[in-house]
């Protein structure tokens, strides 16, 4: 399972990478699009929306099954990678290069609560 141990994780499959600008970068993990299978639809947050910390954020539809993308912390979205809803097969390819959303945080230490890379790889296995 690939898990970078440089961002942190959430129990639900989302990986967050905190940017230069204080800015967070969000995803979905490896082992869930490995869960998922095949990603044939995206729909991402619209720009501007405020988020609560585990809102539903984005949809995530595969031949499976559909998942939602929850906001690992409180913020505002501020920019979504509009390449992934053309091309959802990107995110089974690199999920950690197709990124989905970028929040702006109601409170940077927020992220310090989420999961290290240990910390998922525990909570994957389960």
């Amino acid at each position: 399972m690939n898990i970078p141990a440089n961002l942190k994780y959430t129990k639900s499959h989302e990986w967050v990478r905190v940017e230069s600008d204080g800015t967070v970068t969000v995803g979905i993990t490896d082992h869930a699009q490995e869960l998922l299978g095949d990603l044939v639809f995206v729909e991402l947050p619209d720009i501007g929306k405020t988020l609560a910390a585990e809102q539903e954020a984005a949809i995530v539809e595969s031949v499976k099954a559909a998942s939602d993308v929850y906001a690992p912390i409180a913020g505002t979205v501020i920019e979504v990678n509009g390449a992934v809803p053309d091309a959802p097969e990107s995110v089974n390819q690199d999920a950690y290069a197709a990124w989905l959303f970028k929040l702006k945080p109601a409170n940077a230490a927020d992220v310090d609560a989420l999961l290290d890379a240990a910390a998922y790889a525990a909570c994957a296995d389960e």
